[in-house]
């Protein structure tokens, strides 16, 4: 009997920023589901940690490896240690990301500046992760999607690459004003129309690519912001992370083989009204 075509067994994934809430959650899916996963990321002093909590999966069906998307050296040696251990690369998951977090954990390293003061550092520093780090790793990974003659691309977007941040949200009535930065909107904006760019340029060359948006995900967050965002939710919560496994397999298997340049939305309709 064939594998159902959503499945992922076997498929030789590289994740990006794979040590982050979302990077996490999604490999050990991927994990559990049969695939072989390279857990790339910056923080190299959490490897012996991340190696430690993923060592039941089978130490032959994972790595974690340094990777700083922003150097074409590291991003290719990525990709070289991706087929050196498992013999190709069938998906590479866009998913490192600088982005202002609002959890009980990121809250007080949120730049609180209005956009008239916001420090323009900051905004070339997202835009050189977020963007041109994107465009690297991405690089690196179709040059050997090319040469093995097939490919499969997922870029993670955010609900604020589609629609402006409601201020609102961020808003907890204490006398102070909290934004959601223009240096994360800036530089996620370009992910939908990237994703359409490499999947039309690469249609004729057996290389998908589709788009991921996430939105809101729980994490410790504090009332008065789990508050807020319930009211402008259409669904009235914020995502539990394992809400995002499925749509995740479903776009590295071959479920989704008529599927390129799709910007797939997984927001609890954060971006229908």
């Amino acid at each position: 009997m064939n594998n159902h075509p959503v499945s992922v067994k076997n498929k030789v994934i590289l994740l990006t920023g794979a040590f982050g809430l979302i990077g996490k959650q999604i490999s050990k899916a991927f994990l559990q589901q049969g695939a072989k996963v390279v857990l790339a990321d910056v923080n190299t002093a959490a490897i012996p940690a991340i190696q430690k909590e993923f060592e039941h999966y089978g130490k032959e069906n994972f790595i974690a490896i340094e990777l700083d998307i922003t150097n074409e050296e590291s991003a290719a040696n990525a990709v070289t240690t991706t087929v050196t251990a498992f013999g190709k690369l069938d998906v590479l998951i866009n998913n490192a990301a600088i982005d202002a977090k609002f959890d009980k954990s990121g809250m007080s390293k949120v730049n609180q500046s209005r956009f008239e003061n916001y420090p323009i550092d900051l905004l070339r520093k997202s835009v050189d992760v977020n963007l041109t780090g994107t465009v690297i790793m991405t690089q690196a990974a179709c040059k050997q999607m090319l040469q093995q003659g097939f490919g499969n691309i997922i870029n993670v977007a955010s609900t604020y690459s589609i629609v402006s941040p409601n201020q609102n949200l961020y808003d907890f009535g204490e006398g102070i004003k909290n934004f959601k930065p223009i240096d994360y909107i800036a530089s996620k904006s370009f992910i939908p129309n990237f994703t359409r760019y490499i999947a039309t340029f690469y249609s004729k060359n057996n290389i998908r690519c589709n788009a991921i948006v996430p939105h809101g995900i729980l994490n410790d967050h504090d009332e008065s912001f789990l508050h807020n965002f319930s009211k402008m939710s259409p669904l009235g919560r914020m995502c539990n992370r394992e809400e995002l496994d499925a749509p995740f397999l479903f776009l590295a298997s071959d479920g989704s083989s008529y599927m390129t340049g799709s910007v797939l939305m997984v927001d609890g309709g954060w971006t229908a009204w």
